[in-house]
């Protein structure tokens, strides 16, 4: 029975252990940010390079809006990216390339992939109102949650007091829906997120942050 006693102990003590590791191996998977699209493209006009045009203006704000989306307002970023002008949207786009181009007289086809500029987006965002956690690399102090609450009453009050409890500095950043956006310390990150998971919730390292939820 004491052999058993010490291998159950020595398993609940390797959880433990296997817990701490992936928590702070989360730095590592949070600062990883994809912002590279691919999308396919064909588009008819009165000429080729007209349609060429077009279809590459329109490959800009698809990927745009794919790639921001999991770090922005959906509802601010959307509308400001489709109202805004094509040459407006240029300077976000740092690289560009393009595979299977097919042409006739009139139309223009192919898959067209381009990778986001982090840093102009995040000013463009900022300039045109864009709430948005999409970070500069500069701050490390800090790191950002995108919280869903089941029960936005319930939760929100439970997350506080969490938070309290952990004696971490809890900053609402926004509030949209049933979806909060909350920056805490770094220094912070592991002993409440072991927190957050020892009162039900569940979390995962996203490009750039973390999801929370019930």
């Amino acid at each position: 029975m004491l052999c058993v006693w010490f291998y159950r102990a020595g398993m609940i003590n390797m959880k433990k252990i296997v817990l701490t590791f992936s928590l702070v191996m989360l730095p590592f998977a949070v600062n990883a940010v994809d912002l590279v699209g691919t999308v396919p493209v064909r588009m008819t006009s009165d000429t080729a390079t007209t349609a060429k045009t077009m279809a590459i203006n329109d490959a800009r704000r698809q990927i745009l809006i794919d790639k921001l989306k999991p770090y922005a307002i959906s509802d601010q970023l959307v509308p400001a990216i489709r109202d805004a002008k094509s040459t407006d949207l240029t300077n976000l786009i740092s690289e560009i390339s393009i595979d299977g181009e097919r042409i006739s007289d009139t139309t223009y086809s192919a898959n067209i992939t381009m990778t986001v500029d982090k840093d102009a987006a995040r000013k463009w965002m900022a300039d045109n109102n864009v709430q948005n956690w999409l970070s500069d690399g500069g701050n490390t102090d800090v790191f950002t949650m995108r919280i869903t609450l089941r029960d936005p009453i319930a939760d929100w009050a439970q997350l506080k007091s969490l938070a309290r409890a952990e004696r971490v500095d809890f900053a609402t950043q926004n509030i949209t829906g049933d979806v909060a956006t909350v920056e805490i310390p770094n220094s912070s990150r592991t002993s409440f997120t072991i927190a957050l998971r020892g009162a039900g919730w569940k979390t995962s390292a996203d490009d750039g942050f973390m999801r929370v939820w019930k």
